[in-house]
């Protein structure tokens, strides 16, 4: 899952970045108006944490002007402010919901996946592909019943692919959602990593069937053996 946060406290986003990459997310961050919201309108996001108060553009007019153009990413806005009529014009603006700093970061993150729960944005908890099994919420794997122990890019690789599966994804996809914009990726990180995976969800399982594939010039997909 990839996030965006737009801002200008670094002190406050770059905190933010920190537990969230802890959670097993990929964070950009940008600290005005006006490099969030090319940001966000270039790049594929699950979800932005937006503040009111930007340099640049505001918080308000970067959601008016993403949802005019139809984009629905879930939008969590932050600001200093709590009074009622700030929070029902950040909601009506198309924000998706509203955190008045100072916050907790366990509740910020109890929002998020509240958020990516939501039906028009279904983000299940428990993935699986075979016998392969996955809960995203306390980091754990296992196939045919044996523990798989992961890296945390390793993780969040195979959970792309287990919430994509049977779907082809081109390195530049698998890129862009779990590697930061800002990450320092080499042509054949995307490779390197499928054979991390590889070595501990098909290798050791020689009886049954391989489930990650390379789909020769087109990128990767995690096959259901079922199907």
């Amino acid at each position: 899952m990839r996030i965006l946060i737009i801002e200008d406290e670094h002190k406050i986003a770059n905190s933010i970045k920190q537990g969230l990459e802890q959670e097993g997310f990929a964070v950009d961050i940008a600290y005005n108006g006006l490099d969030g919201y090319d940001l966000a309108s270039a790049e594929d996001y699950d979800l932005i944490i937006l503040d009111l108060m930007l340099p640049g553009i505001n918080g308000m007019d970067i959601c008016t002007n993403l949802r005019k153009r139809e984009n629905h990413i879930p939008i969590i806005m932050l600001t200093a402010k709590n009074e009622t009529e700030d929070k029902v014009l950040g909601l009506n603006t198309g924000a998706d919901d509203y955190l008045s700093k100072p916050f907790s970061f366990t509740e910020l993150l109890a929002r998020i996946r509240a958020l990516l729960r939501r039906p028009n944005t279904l983000i299940p908890n428990k993935l699986e592909c075979g016998d392969l099994k996955m809960n995203s919420q306390d980091f754990s794997v296992s196939r045919d019943g044996k523990e798989i122990i992961l890296s945390r890019k390793e993780f969040s690789l195979l959970e792309y692919l287990l919430r994509n599966k049977n779907i082809i994804l081109s390195k530049e996809k698998i890129i862009d959602h779990v590697w930061n914009y800002d990450s320092d990726i080499l042509p054949n990180t995307v490779e390197v990593y499928i054979g991390y995976l590889r070595n501990k969800i098909d290798k050791p399982f020689r009886s049954k069937a391989k489930l990650i594939k390379t789909v020769r010039g087109f990128g990767y997909k995690i096959e259901d053996p079922n199907v």
